[in-house]
């Protein structure tokens, strides 16, 4: 089974057959019939995967296919093919570790000839195409598929925890912060994974996510906020300017985490920034959020010199597009970043912003039994990422409100995940696969999904007490544990899964009134304490119990605050300092995961 990594891009729908315009191909659809086509017209599949907001994609178009040598190949034997992978995130999902644009060669019977990543030249086009006219047998780009037998243990043992650890730490930039040498940007697992272990004491950990934070606020856009996608030439000063929801989203979390447990302004200026961008420039009239804007103003005006102009100058050449689609998964992710920063800076202006677009997701992209559909009309799916993104979402404004509609919608979201389980082991990305012979007709798996099931069915099983839960993120885990020892690249989304699997969340109580200002004052305090891995919950006894009454909290007759750790609780706070001391103190109960096995 191929495994690959998601990506954010992008890939547009055009129509039908081989025919070449002056400046480059009529685009034909990606459709159940393509492959029967090909059979037929002894074609090969080509397969552009280009985004809206991608800089180098608008070159390939101006010059590759605008290339009459290339235009005469394509027309002689391939059907070209241009597909939106935001709008499909099958495709994307098997693609995304090949980078925007892609390119990918299918043979008649779907078969994948060659795979190649990033721009490709005209000269180097021609040669490729000619090449598989004359040899169409696959090429070293495709490697070999392997398959994957789930572990029969749900954690990672000692030897593989160090390995990937070793992987990790290797792949530190050391001089210029970050994880991976020449594109500079914030991995998001490492990031993470690096927050976590800061959150223990770990000061190797510290160092290295406040060196990268420090550092990727070069990448936040001065002007108008907003983060673009990445910086290249081994350096944070030379940005690629698209801004991608999904970088959006992550930025504005790990900030207001950063925030939480290191009190830096800088850190909540960076948040603030992204924040002031995504309510300006990708909030749509009812709500919720666009999935990005262009690199580009348009092919004579790129990021490098629009970019750099004041907002008036901006303004006055024009608008870089924006991506006007509403997707679950976007507005999911979103919401889960305006979630955390809504509970470090108590800012209800924001809250209501992430209410309003989850309300609108569920009134337009739900399904029945708890599932989103992707976009207003899905070629394929359902996708189990949109139910995975709402449904975090949804345990995160309850997190972030004590309002128990949202953790019933998060169960009823992971009541649908458990439909794209695979009894192979793992979850599948989509329940319809997007083709029906060659390579296109096995299920997708990607590794951040498990990962991403991990997380969220372990917090649905805290919060539950639902041992249904707990044995999809088990199920999840037994497949990553054996997956991650085929990969060479560094995982640390497997760590961080293994971790949050195997240690009890920072889990806070507040227990009384939801009108009464003390409580609320409480619920407040407790939000904005640092944990990237927290349970958090607000008993009013006139709603009854919580969903999991795993500790018996007293009614002390005012607002009161606990802490719970290793299954011992604490004694009641009253205040902010005696709730930031008590969860300090349960801190050190906790177990670290090495200590378990």
């Amino acid at each position: 089974m191929k495994l690959v990594r998601i990506a954010a891009i992008a890939i547009a729908v055009l129509s039908a057959t081989p025919s070449f315009a002056a400046d480059g191909p009529t685009w034909s659809s990606w459709d159940d019939d393509l492959f029967a086509r090909a059979t037929a017209e002894k074609r090969f599949v080509i397969l552009d995967l280009e985004a809206v907001w991608c800089h180098w994609c608008h070159v390939m178009e101006k010059t590759t296919y605008a290339n009459p040598e290339v235009q005469n190949l394509l027309a002689s034997k391939y059907l070209p093919v241009r597909v939106d992978q935001d709008a499909n995130p099958d495709l994307s999902s098997r693609y995304g570790d090949w980078g925007w644009p892609a390119t990918i060669v299918f043979g008649p019977d779907g078969t994948e000839i060659a795979k190649i990543r990033g721009y490709i030249e005209p000269e180097r086009m021609q040669a490729l195409l000619k090449a598989i006219i004359d040899d169409p047998s696959p090429g070293p780009s495709v490697g070999e598929a392997f398959e994957v037998k789930p572990s029969a243990s749900a954690f990672l043992n000692k030897e593989a925890r160090a390995e990937l650890t070793k992987n990790y730490d290797e792949s530190w930039d050391d001089k210029l912060g970050g994880w991976g040498e020449n594109q500079k940007y914030i991995d998001a697992d490492s990031m993470d994974l690096a927050i976590v272990r800061a959150e223990a004491g770990d000061a190797l950990a510290t160092k290295r996510a406040r060196q990268t934070l420090d550092a990727a606020t070069a990448l936040i856009d001065p002007v108008w906020g907003g983060v673009f996608q990445y910086s290249e030439a081994g350096s944070w000063s030379h940005p690629h300017f698209e801004k991608i929801m999904s970088f959006q989203a992550q930025y504005l979390r790990q900030y207001s985490q950063a925030y939480a447990l290191w009190k830096d302004p800088k850190y909540l200026a960076a948040a603030r920034d992204i924040e002031r961008y995504l309510a300006s420039f990708l909030t749509s009239r009812d709500g919720a959020f666009y999935v990005s804007q262009d690199a580009d103003l348009d092919h004579d005006t790129d990021g490098h010199t629009y970019y750099a102009l004041s907002d008036g100058e901006r303004r006055k050449l024009g608008m870089p597009r924006i991506d006007k689609n509403l997707y679950a998964r976007e507005n999911g992710w979103t919401i889960s970043g305006l979630a955390a920063y809504c509970d470090v800076t108590n800012d209800p202006k924001a809250l209501d912003i992430a209410v309003r677009a989850a309300k609108w997701v569920i009134d337009n992209r739900a399904l029945p039994n708890g599932g989103f559909r992707h976009g207003d009309k899905d070629r394929g799916g359902p996708f189990l990422g949109d139910t995975l993104a709402m449904g975090q979402a949804f345990l995160d404004l309850y997190a972030a409100t004590g309002n128990r509609e949202w953790l019933a919608a998060a169960a009823r979201a992971g009541d649908f995940v458990a439909n794209f389980r695979d009894e192979a082991g793992g979850f599948v990305t989509s329940k319809t696969s997007e083709g029906k012979t060659g390579v296109l007709a096995r299920p997708a798996k990607l590794i951040d999904d498990q990962v991403q099931v991990v997380g969220f069915m372990n917090l649905l099983h805290r919060y539950y007490g639902n041992d249904f839960y707990r044995e999809q993120a088990s199920h999840a885990m037994r497949y990553l544990a054996s997956a991650s020892a085929e990969m060479p690249r560094p995982l640390p989304g497997v760590l961080l899964a293994d971790e949050m699997l195997a240690l009890e969340p920072t889990h806070m109580t507040i227990v009384g009134h939801k009108d009464d200002p003390k409580a609320q004052a409480l619920h407040t305090i407790a939000r904005a304490l640092p944990a990237r891995y927290k349970r958090l919950e607000w008993l009013d006894l006139r709603e009854g119990k919580l969903p999991n009454p795993d500790v018996e909290y007293p009614d002390l007759g005012e607002p009161a605050a606990f802490a719970c750790s290793n299954r011992i609780c604490s004694f009641p706070s009253f205040n902010a300092e005696e709730l930031q001391a008590t969860v300090k103190q349960m801190a050190k109960l906790k177990p670290t995961r090495a200590s378990l096995n």
